[in-house]
C-alpha cells in the first residue's frame, strides 16, 4: 500500500512542478498576471497567476492514470462517477478563474463557478450518508441533507482559502496540511480507506509540487481558479472520507474563523453589501502589519493547522467538538490582541 501511495503520489508531484513551469510561462505570454501597485496587493513586482491549473492537471492526469490501470481508487464505496463529478467540478472552477483572472470579475459573478462546481459534484453523487454525534451514536442523513449539508460545506472551504491566500504560499500550505491529515486518517486500523488515502496522496503531491514555486518570494499565485479548488479538493476529500469534516475543520480552523471574524466585521461596518470587499484586516494581515514575515506567518499557520490536525488522529468526536472549542477560544484571543496592538502601530 505504501509504495502504492508513494510512486502514484510523486507522479503527482513531477506533473505538478512541471506543469507549474509550463503555466508560469503561459501566464506571462498572455498578460494573466497580478500586478502590484493596488492597496491590497503586499508583492512589489508581476507574478504569473493560473497556477491553480498546475494543480488541477496534475491531479486530473495522476487520477485518470490510476484509474485506467486497476481499481485502486474504486475498490471501496467511490465510484466512477464521483470521480468524474469532482474533475468537472475542478473543471469549472479553472474556467471561471481564469475568466476571474483574466477580467477581474465583481465578486457576484466570481460565485458562480464555485456554486456551480459544488452543485455538479452533488450531482455526481458526492455525499455524506451520516456523521458522528459527538455526544454518541451517529446522525443518519437523508439524501436532501446531504445535499444543503455538502454544498455549504463546499462553499464555505473553497472560500476560506480564496479568503486565506494572501500571502505567498500560505494557502496551498495550508491545505497540504489538511490532506496529509486526511490521508494519516484513512490509513489508520479504524477507518482505513485505501481509495481515499491514494486520492489524498495525489492531491498532496500536487499541492506540494506546486508550493515550491509557491513559497516566499512567489514566482506564481494559485489565481482566482486555484484559490477555490485546493478548498474545494480538501472539502472533496473530508466528504469521501466518511464525512470526517472535523479534521478539516480543526486543520482549517484558524483561517476559518479568522474569516467568520472578518465577514462578521464587515456585515457590522457596512451591511451585506459590504462583504465581499476586500481589505487588509486579515489576521495575516495584521502580523504582516506588526513587522512579521511572510514566511513566518506561513510556518505559524503549518504549526497551528499539523498540532490541531494531527489531533484529530487520536481524538474521538466529542474531544474534537472541545479541541474546535479551544481553536475557536485562541483565535477570538488571538483577535482582539492583535486588534489592540494594530490601532497603536
Amino acid at each position: 500500500m505504501m509504495l502504492t501511495l508513494t510512486l502514484w503520489g510523486s507522479l503527482a508531484f513531477v506533473l505538478s512542478f512541471g506543469f507549474t513551469l509550463l503555466v508560469r510561462r503561459v501566464a506571462i505570454r498572455f498578460g494573466i498576471v497580478d500586478q502590484p501597485g493596488v492597496w491590497r496587493k503586499i508583492h512589489s513586482r508581476p507574478v504569473a497567476l493560473l497556477g491553480g491549473v498546475a494543480i488541477f492537471l496534475s491531479i486530473t492526469a495522476t487520477t485518470i492514470g490510476i484509474l485506467l490501470s486497476g481499481d485502486f481508487l474504486t475498490a471501496g464505496e467511490i465510484n466512477l462517477s464521483h470521480y468524474i463529478g469532482v474533475l468537472l467540478g475542478g473543471i469549472i472552477l479553472m474556467i471561471g478563474g481564469f475568466v476571474d483572472d483574466r477580467f477581474e470579475l465583481s465578486p457576484r459573478f466570481s460565485i458562480i463557478a464555485p456554486i456551480l462546481a459544488a452543485l455538479v459534484a452533488i450531482g455526481f453523487g458526492i455525499e455524506v450518508d451520516k456523521l458522528s454525534n459527538p455526544f454518541g451514536g451517529q446522525i443518519l442523513l437523508e439524501g436532501w441533507h446531504s445535499a444543503i449539508l455538502v454544498f455549504v460545506w463546499l462553499m464555505l472551504v473553497m472560500y476560506t482559502t480564496k479568503f486565506l491566500d494572501g500571502l505567498d504560499g500560505l494557502a496551498t500550505s495550508v491545505t497540504s496540511v489538511g490532506a496529509l491529515m486526511i490521508l494519516l486518517l484513512s490509513l489508520t486500523v479504524a477507518y482505513f480507506q485505501p481509495d481515499v488515502a491514494l486520492l489524498s496522496a495525489v492531491t498532496l503531491g500536487a499541492l506540494v509540487g506546486f508550493l515550491f514555486w509557491n513559497v516566499h518570494p512567489a514566482s506564481i499565485f494559485l489565481g482566482e481558479g486555484g484559490s477555490t479548488f485546493v478548498g474545494y479538493m480538501l472539502g472533496i476529500l473530508a466528504v469521501i472520507s466518511g464525512g470526517k469534516l472535523a479534521t478539516a475543520l480543526l486543520v482549517l480552523g484558524i483561517p476559518l474563523l479568522d474569516v467568520v471574524w472578518v465577514l462578521g466585521r464587515r456585515i457590522r461596518q457596512g451591511g451585506l453589501r459590504r462583504v465581499f470587499q476586500g481589505d487588509k484586516k486579515h489576521l495575516h494581515h495584521r502580523f504582516l502589519k506588526l513587522g512579521w514575515g511572510q514566511t513566518p506567518i506561513v510556518l505559524l499557520y503549518v504549526v497551528i493547522a499539523s498540532a490541531f490536525g494531527v489531533s484529530a488522529l487520536f481524538l474521538q468526536s466529542r474531544e474534537k467538538l472541545v479541541a474546535l472549542l479551544i481553536l475557536g477560544m485562541i483565535m477570538v484571543l488571538a483577535a482582539v490582541l492583535l486588534v489592540q496592538k494594530d490601532r497603536h502601530v
